[in-house]
Order: C-alpha cells, then sequence, then structure tokens
C-alpha cells in the first residue's frame, strides 16, 4: 500500500521547517511527499529544494492557485493509493502517518479521520484554542468531518466525488468531507493521528479567519440553520433581554450573566483543565477573555456570512449543486 502526503504552501518560509522536519520523524516514512506551491515570492522554494534530500519530495509550482486548486493538484500527481492531506504551519504527531494509513488495511474503509490539537505559544493562544478547538470527548466519531490538516482517503474515492471544490477558498475541506460521507458513509477515526497547529494570536486575525470561513458557508450554502439561530439570538432575543435586564436591575443583570456563564461554559471547562499552575490574576484574565472571543468570532460569522450568500446568488450554485 503506497501512502502519499500533500499539502499545499505559499510564502511560508522558514515556518514551513517544522512541518517537514516532523514528516522526517514518521514511525511510518511516506512513499512520496507532493506539495503545490501557490506562487511563493518568498525562499520558500530553496528550503523545500533543501529538503528533497531527506524526503521524496516533488513541488509542484501553481501560482495565483486558492488552496483546493492547490489540494487537487498535489493529489492527481501522486502515485500512491492512500491520500495523507496535512497544511503548512502544523507539526504531525511522530506516528501520524502510521494511525492515519492503518485502517486502510481493511479494503471497505475509504476514509480516514485524523485529529488536530492546539500547540500555543503564548497565554492568549491558550484561551484561544480552549474557547475554539474542540475536545476529543466533544466530538462523535461517526459524524465528525475532518480538517484536511489530518486526513487521509483513498485516491479513487477523491476522484469519484470530483476532488476539492476548486470555486471555494474557504470551508472547501467541509464541502469535500460532506460529499466522501454521502458517498461511502461514515468515516473511520484514528484519534492519534494529531496535527499540532499554533492557534491564532490576536483577535484581529481570529476575526478576519472567521469571517473567510463564514463567507465560504454563505457560498457553499453551509449550516443555515445555525447561521440564522445566531442572527436571531444576536438580533431579536440579547436585544429584548438587555432591554429586560435594564428595567429588572439586579435580576435581570443576573440572568444575564447566567446566559453568559452557560455560552462559554464548554471552552471553560476545556480551558480549567489547560491552566493548573496559573497565578490566580492571570487564570482570571483568561477566563474573561472567552465571551471576548466568542462575540468576536460571531460577529464575524454574522458579517462574512451574507457576503458568502450574495455571491451565490449573483453566480448561482455551482455546477456540483446543480
Amino acid at each position: 500500500m503506497k501512502v502519499s502526503i500533500i499539502a499545499t504552501v505559499k510564502n511560508e518560509g522558514e515556518a514551513l521547517r517544522p512541518l517537514l522536519d516532523s514528516i522526517i520523524d514518521q514511525t511510518r516514512p511516506p512513499d512520496e511527499v507532493v506539495i503545490c506551491d501557490g506562487g511563493s515570492t518568498d525562499h520558500t522554494p530553496a528550503v523545500l529544494d533543501e529538503y528533497r534530500q531527506w524526503l521524496p519530495l516533488q513541488v509542484i509550482s501553481a501560482p495565483n492557485s486558492n488552496i483546493s486548486q492547490g489540494r487537487n493538484r498535489a493529489i492527481a500527481a501522486t502515485t500512491g493509493d492512500i491520500i495523507a492531506g496535512t497544511d503548512a504551519g502544523v507539526i504531525l504527531a511522530p506516528t501520524w502517518l502510521e494511525d492515519l494509513a492503518a485502517p486502510f488495511a481493511d479494503p471497505a474503509v475509504q476514509v480516514v479521520s485524523g485529529w488536530f490539537e492546539a500547540d500555543p505559544y503564548t497565554d492568549f493562544e491558550v484561551v484561544m484554542g480552549a474557547t475554539v478547538l474542540p475536545a476529543r470527548a466533544d466530538i462523535d466519531p461517526a459524524t465528525f468531518l475532518p480538517s484536511s490538516r489530518s486526513v487521509a482517503f483513498r485516491k479513487s474515492a477523491w476522484a469519484a466525488v470530483g476532488g476539492y471544490p476548486e470555486w471555494l477558498e474557504h470551508g472547501e475541506d467541509l464541502v469535500f468531507d460532506r460529499a466522501l460521507r454521502e458517498r461511502y458513509g461514515p468515516f473511520a477515526f484514528a484519534p492519534d493521528a494529531v496535527a499540532y497547529f499554533r492557534p491564532r494570536s490576536s483577535l484581529r486575525s481570529f476575526y478576519r479567519q472567521y469571517y473567510a470561513y463564514a463567507r465560504g458557508d454563505g457560498k457553499a450554502n453551509l449550516w443555515p440553520k445555525r447561521h440564522a439561530v445566531r442572527y436571531a439570538t444576536y438580533l431579536l432575543a440579547l436585544p429584548l433581554l438587555l432591554r429586560w435586564a435594564w428595567r429588572e436591575r439586579w435580576l435581570g443583570w443576573a440572568l444575564l450573566a447566567c446566559g453568559v456563564g452557560t455560552y462559554s461554559r464548554r471552552p471553560a471547562e476545556r480551558l480549567w483543565a489547560n491552566t493548573w499552575g496559573w497565578r490566580p490574576p492571570a487564570r482570571a484574565r483568561a477566563f474573561a477573555l472567552i465571551p471576548v472571543i466568542r462575540l468576536v468570532g460571531d460577529v464575524a460569522k454574522m458579517l462574512g456570512y451574507p457576503v458568502g450568500v450574495l455571491w451565490r446568488l449573483r453566480n448561482g450554485p455551482p455546477a456540483a449543486d446543480r
């Protein structure tokens, strides 16, 4: 069984080395590594060229391509039966590829979901990771849709669903996952195939990320009910609750505080486990950041989603959806 690792890069420079080093350290070495460069203007090509001496590395240049196009080009260039996808900016656990590849010993397995975890560098990033990333206990493996930073699938399955949607710049892995799920049913799950990545380091970069994700949701018509609930909560329920809280004073504000606590409960539980040993003032500031991060993310989604919907209304659904 020949296994290929694929990834896309653009202007990663020195930040690409941890990923490549972690591929070198795999307990099950890849048979080939195919990386699509989306048009780097820094020294990324030189870094990739350096690693040819340690990895069976092929680099494809595709200037101005988006992530979906880059992934499809990389996969098309592979000669392996099994494709293991990852991203620049991550570090792979040493057994990542071994754990992803093992379930394919069963010919019925078409897709294997890997896992991902935060690799924070700062206190803020610890809070960000706990707020936006699920723990393994939070997900149902039977319905989990993996990120393309940690996933494996048969090349024949990729071809059968038409590859990644090249009309979509963000959220493309969810559309791809859903196409695979519809065709092949639930995926196998490899919880120890972990890709570690650094969470966003500022509210500004987090806002841009979630705005782009929500715009992709609108373009792909993903999660319309979730977005409708979010609009109803912020534009209808919350103003009514604030008005009532202002009139009822202490009781109203107490109930509002309970609502914020409920809204932040699960991230707070994850953060509690991740901040043992922190000094009380630092820990208190960390917990206070949770509702702020969630609010910024929700605002970004509410602003980005209609932009994507407008694109869909103007352009019509992609051919794959018609």
